[in-house]
């Protein structure tokens, strides 16, 4: 697959690509019984083969059902979604979005012990 730069997903479209990054392949049912958000079947099967036009999932139409899968991994989706909100929001700026998003929520011992990994390391490439 070419690195072209795929459309920005709608809301509904990112829940049903969070139902296939977590589950892997599967059928509109499956993706519908998981949502669990109120929308109707033919509305998940809509969105989705409107998902297949602009390249967001892929469909395997081999069987009876036809089972979806994200075409991008979650990490692309969300580095080019971050990247479009640090650009169009924080002026380019990532410190700001970090910033912003850490004086936002409540972030774990966890959370704050892998980010103090992170700037460690980036503090390290700078130096080098």
């Amino acid at each position: 697959m070419s690195r072209a730069k795929l459309p920005r997903p709608t809301d509904a479209e990112l829940a049903i690509l969070r139902v296939l990054w977590d589950r892997g392949a599967s059928t509109v049912r499956e993706v519908h019984e998981t949502l669990q958000d109120g929308s109707g079947y033919t509305t998940v099967l809509k969105t989705m083969q409107i998902m297949t036009e602009k390249g967001l999932v892929m469909r395997d139409e081999a069987q009876r059902a036809h089972v979806y899968s994200a075409r991008v991994p979650r990490e692309n989706t969300q580095r080019q979604l971050v990247t479009d909100l640090v650009d169009r929001v924080f002026g380019g700026s990532p410190a700001r979005l970090a910033l912003q998003a850490l004086s936002t929520k409540k972030t774990s011992p966890e959370e704050l012990a892998e980010l103090r990994q992170l700037l460690d390391s980036l503090e390290k490439e700078s130096e080098s």
